[in-house]
């Protein structure tokens, strides 16, 4: 590669990478207040809480079938899924709060 082939090689890519860092400035100091952040968030917080709760319930109806009694197993793994799903979407919500 001759000399100009490299230097406007090197003048684009320096430039290229300009671009990228205002960029990457500009969103952090905007800190992604965007719709799009809001709707990424509000389906963070919705697996957060569905998930732990769904394996909860199939566990707790496996236990019921293993181990039936007095004591509703599947009513206790969702619950403690749904509450184990809300510390997990709080913690996410408080990472992001400090820009983590």
């Amino acid at each position: 590669m001759d000399k100009d082939k490299q230097d406007r090689f090197a003048s684009a890519f320096t430039g290229a990478v300009g671009r990228k860092a205002v960029r990457k400035l500009r969103a952090r100091r905007e800190k992604g207040e965007s719709v799009w952040f809001w709707l990424g968030m509000f389906g963070l917080v919705g697996w957060s809480v569905a998930v732990p709760t769904l394996i909860g319930v199939a566990f707790g109806v496996w236990l019921d079938g293993k181990w039936p009694g007095e004591v509703s197993w599947t009513l206790t793994f969702l619950l403690a899924g749904v509450f184990l799903g809300c510390w997990n979407a709080w913690h996410w919500i408080q990472r992001e709060k400090e820009g983590r």
